[in-house]
């Protein structure tokens, strides 16, 4: 399984930037579907947005659409997640994930995980 490290997390003001990473150790990653999820606490964790191999994209929440982009860098074997506009209620830890189906196009099933990045987003 591909070892995913997210990073870019902190406190910000709403209203504020952010842009999360996601960085894989396995060169297979350039291949899979990638995800962005989030939990905030005491709620289940919500689907935010994936991308597959090619650039296809799906967000998997109307509240981010518009705010959130999601990308990726294969030559890098990293995922962001470009969070413009946040508000306090984005505030979660924000896990990446990984579908390994070399070329999926979906549905997806994401089964590895990072340890997450905390974003925390104040009035």
């Amino acid at each position: 399984q591909a070892q995913l490290i997210e990073s870019g997390g902190g406190l910000v003001q709403a209203g504020d930037s952010l842009r999360l990473s996601c960085a894989a150790s396995d060169r297979a990653f350039s291949t899979y579907p990638m995800g962005w999820f989030r939990q905030a606490p005491g709620k289940e964790r919500e689907f935010v947005a994936a991308i597959t191999w090619r650039g296809d994209i799906t967000y998997g929440l109307d509240s981010v659409k518009g705010r959130f982009t999601i990308s990726r860098d294969n030559d890098k074997n990293t995922v962001y997640l470009h969070m413009n506009s946040l508000k306090p209620e984005d505030t979660a830890v924000y896990f990446c994930a990984a579908d390994p189906t070399p070329y999926g196009l979906g549905p997806y099933d994401f089964d590895s995980w990072g340890q997450g990045t905390q974003v925390t987003v104040s009035l």
